[in-house]
């Protein structure tokens, strides 16, 4: 059986977290049966008869410790859009659905702030408050710049939309080329052009390490790096050398390791503005996350089918 159920009159088995955030699923049909997962600890509910999952992300070591055991699972729909911790663990018939689109505005509005912040001088102005230091000086400007979008699906499309009005010229890379957009096998002769790369790509095969020292060291010297993808995109020593030098600068929501841990030298190093994987959280990313999620429940009950399959590429 596919998530596309035979008879949209027989009973779905749902299992969602018990978060105060449920409500925001709305009101499933007669035919949907729910198992609540207990965020406190204790004894677990029976899975053995759930179709269709949403983990929350508290709770993904949990569910991938009772995947194997959920003999009738189909479908695992994330509140994430990333879903680089189910890699190698799913089951073979299992669907996995993402919650592309939620996170697309927040996430721009990080990827443009952050960019803002480290050409306007505003993190410099900062730290100069934070010593009392009142010394001018001459930032850059944002208007005039090429920037290259690394990973150029929904929320990339979202940061070129905003980022456009400020006059840059913005180069869209994914992972095949197709009209406009380049190739991952353009990324080496695109990047000494850059002047800002924003990282966006998700955790794979294919992307972990993507940007080693060799990449790296093709932007120009003073170029911004921005990852608001995946930390282990990108190879921390390398970046770490290219910061302390000076060469470059960076704009980090994710890092490899985290958390990152209080002694490691990324904290220290000037020319670099850190945020603990908040990009693309806001006080309503997570309700529009489990909105999505009822879609979801209320097509596979109808026996409909489910959007934002994930590619079998993320989850190898």
């Amino acid at each position: 059986m596919s998530e596309q159920r035979r008879d949209g009159h027989e009973t779905a088995v749902v299992c969602l977290p018990d978060v105060p955030e449920r409500h925001h699923i709305g009101e499933l049909p007669a035919n949907v049966e729910v198992v609540l997962l207990p965020r406190q600890p204790g004894p677990l509910p029976d899975l053995s008869r759930v179709e269709l999952l949403v983990p929350a992300d508290w709770a993904r070591q949990l569910v991938l410790a009772e995947l194997g055991a959920m003999a009738r699972l189909r479908v695992v729909q994330t509140v994430s859009a990333g879903v680089d911790w189910l890699r190698g663990r799913v089951p073979a018939g299992v669907v996995v659905c993402n919650a592309r689109g939620v996170y697309d505005g927040p996430m721009a509005e990080w990827v443009v702030g952050a960019i803002l912040a480290m050409q306007r001088g505003l993190i410099t102005a900062r730290d100069a408050q934070s010593a009392t230091d009142w010394r001018p000086f001459e930032p850059d400007e944002l208007a005039g710049r090429r920037v290259i979008i690394l990973g150029f699906g929904s929320i990339g499309s979202a940061v070129a939309e905003r980022l456009r009005p400020f006059g840059v010229d913005v180069v869209g890379v994914a992972r095949t080329r197709r009209e406009g957009v380049l190739g991952l096998d353009d990324l080496d002769e695109a990047l000494p052009a850059a002047d800002i790369l924003i990282d966006l790509l998700p955790l794979s095969v294919e992307t972990a390490g993507l940007l080693d020292a060799r990449r790296l060291g093709l932007l120009r010297p003073g170029a911004l790096l921005v990852n608001a993808g995946r930390g282990p995109t990108v190879d921390t020593a390398a970046l770490v050398d290219a910061l302390r030098t000076g060469r470059l600068r960076a704009a980090l929501d994710v890092t490899d390791p985290e958390p990152l841990p209080p002694n490691h030298p990324l904290w220290r190093l000037p020319g670099v503005l850190i945020s603990p994987h908040v990009g693309g959280d806001s006080r309503r990313s997570l309700a529009r996350a489990y909105a999505l999620a009822g879609d979801q429940i209320r097509r596979f009950a109808a026996g409909e089918q489910l959007e934002n399959h994930v590619p079998p590429h993320l989850l190898a």
